[in-house]
């Protein structure tokens, strides 16, 4: 009987103890939650790209407007046969003309995140050429931002 305990006791045993399997679980769960930060913040740059190639596309497609008729267009109504099979959906934006005649392209930020409004500041100052106002006053969050056709 003493040597079967002995044997018995003398072995070590094998496998991973509950609180080694938990310390992996809180590991994973940790790394799991940084990558989502992340994720997060790619997507937010990538609507705010996405927001100003639009802009660049209508901008494009008033400056062709242009060259044809020699007038600027009036409404993005006069814009839409110039932008091809482009998939903008141009409800969210408009075309403003100042009193000097400067021409602008704005897009409305209804609905849109504080990430992605930071990101299109971030753009902004970068860049130089996105606007919140028809000033020319560099966009700062505002709830529609401009770019300039003209």
């Amino acid at each position: 009987m003493k040597q079967v305990l002995g044997r018995l006791m003398g072995k070590k045993r094998k496998g991973f103890t509950l609180v080694e399997l938990l310390i992996v679980i809180i590991i994973i769960g940790i790394l799991a939650g940084a990558m989502l930060l992340v994720a997060g913040s790619s997507t937010d740059k990538a609507e705010a790209t996405r927001i100003v190639s639009d802009l660049r596309t209508i901008k494009s497609a008033a400056m062709m407007a242009y060259s044809d008729k020699g007038t600027w267009p009036a409404n993005l109504n006069d814009v839409k046969s110039y932008m091809g099979n482009s998939s903008v959906d141009t409800s969210k934006f408009q075309l403003d003309t100042t009193a000097s005649g400067d021409v602008y392209i704005g897009r409305k930020l209804d609905g849109v995140s504080g990430g992605i409004k930071g990101k299109l500041k971030d753009m902004a100052q970068k860049d130089k050429n996105l606007f919140g106002d028809l000033n020319g006053n560099i966009y700062t969050n505002q709830e529609i931002v401009y770019m300039q056709v003209r």
